[in-house]
């Protein structure tokens, strides 16, 4: 007799693959039963930006480690929270080294929950996802790296919906680690200078407002831009396939 997939062998190897994507999800429920994500909040960076302040200035290379270590794992537990907390990074330390802290941090977060779906969702997608997702997959890996620029630039859906959906869907490690890595630093830039100018913000008793800034022409056009860019590669192929189509009619 044949063994199959669903034979007892087979649930040590599936236990084995599904652990991390469990230890996240354990560890996302435990970050909110603790109340943890109370402290991930711009009310919580005014209280306590004068002490926060006191610990940069004492030990900066430690707080910025620290500061990578924490944010790298809030993106690794899918803690909606990464804009908040690039915020943190321009407050604490400057656009320099702020932002680049955020945007390698950010990254390897997201490196670590990717490869978590991927390996414990990707093969389950393969073998019973429909003609729809199939499709979807198929369309993606056809401009994997625009794709991957693009959702970061323009985040239309949550980063943190992203990192697993890439996952699932089987986006290489390669081109979501450049998509993300590139495609973050506008983004990443724009929060980290309302960090930067919170504190003089803080001290005139204003309110820090994250939409106020994204809105202006001068931060949403250059992005506005770099997405037109990221079109470009997709609509070129689209249109040299459908040209191609043409000539062989």
């Amino acid at each position: 007799m044949s063994h199959t997939g669903n034979t007892p062998e087979h649930q040590p190897s599936r236990l084995k693959r599904a652990a991390p994507i469990a230890v996240i999800g354990l560890a996302l429920a435990l970050f909110f039963m603790l109340d943890l994500h109370r402290y991930f909040s711009l009310e919580a960076l005014r209280e306590n930006r004068e002490m926060l302040q006191a610990w940069v200035e004492k030990s900066p290379l430690l707080a910025i480690v620290i500061f990578m270590l924490v944010y790298a794992g809030a993106v690794a537990i899918s803690f909606p929270g990464a804009s908040i907390m690039t915020v943190f990074g321009g407050f604490l330390f400057g656009l320099w080294p702020g932002a680049p802290a955020v945007v390698i941090a950010a990254t390897l977060g997201a490196g670590i929950i990717f490869l978590a779906s991927k390996t414990a969702l990707g093969d389950v997608l393969n073998k019973r996802a429909g003609g729809f997702v199939k499709q979807m997959e198929k369309g993606f890996h056809e401009d994997e790296l625009s794709y991957m620029f693009l959702l970061r630039l323009i985040p239309v859906f949550p980063f943190w919906a992203i990192n697993i959906a890439a996952g699932v869907l089987g986006v290489s490690s390669r081109n979501f680690l450049i998509g993300t890595f590139f495609g973050i630093i506008p983004g990443s830039f724009v929060y980290a200078s309302i960090g930067n100018a919170a504190g003089a913000a803080f001290d005139a008793g204003e309110n820090v407002s994250l939409g106020g800034i994204l809105l202006k022409p001068e931060t949403l056009l250059p992005i506005i831009g770099l997405a037109v860019l990221a079109l470009i590669p997709i609509f070129l192929k689209r249109f040299s396939k459908t040209a191609a189509n043409l000539d062989k009619e």
